[in-house]
């Protein structure tokens, strides 16, 4: 995973302090160290977090590091994700904040429970 969804992640985890909203060193490091499954579910909490905000920026930022980061060696799986991320793009484009939201909650969801994450 690019070095941009695990600032991301660490922004959405940890927020950002200081005068450019740059994370402590000890913090950055600490999410380096996530693994992907981890910042897969940080990045849908980021993006569900920026949808009751309306922030269709950050939003679009989150779905295309998560477009990114599918490995499509695995066939069919990586190609329907990647559908249903360029149908949330097209949702919150369209301003259908509330269905890109139900979709991305559930992948969060089934994401969390499979990886035993939190």
């Amino acid at each position: 995973m690019s070095h941009a969804a695990k600032q991301l992640a660490a922004t959405k985890a940890y927020g950002g302090s200081g005068k450019n909203g740059k994370l402590p060193s000890y913090i950055e490091q600490e999410v380096m160290s996530w693994s992907k499954e981890k910042i897969i579910l940080k990045m849908y909490d980021l993006f569900i977090v920026s949808c009751k905000r309306k922030d269709v920026n950050k939003m679009g930022k989150v779905l295309i590091e998560l477009m990114g980061s599918l490995n499509f060696d695995y066939g069919d799986m990586s190609t329907r994700l990647y559908r249903l991320y360029e149908y949330c793009q097209r949702c919150i484009f369209q301003r259908k904040f509330d269905e890109a939201l139900h979709i991305i909650k559930e992948l969060r969801d089934t994401w969390s429970q499979t990886f035993e994450l939190e």
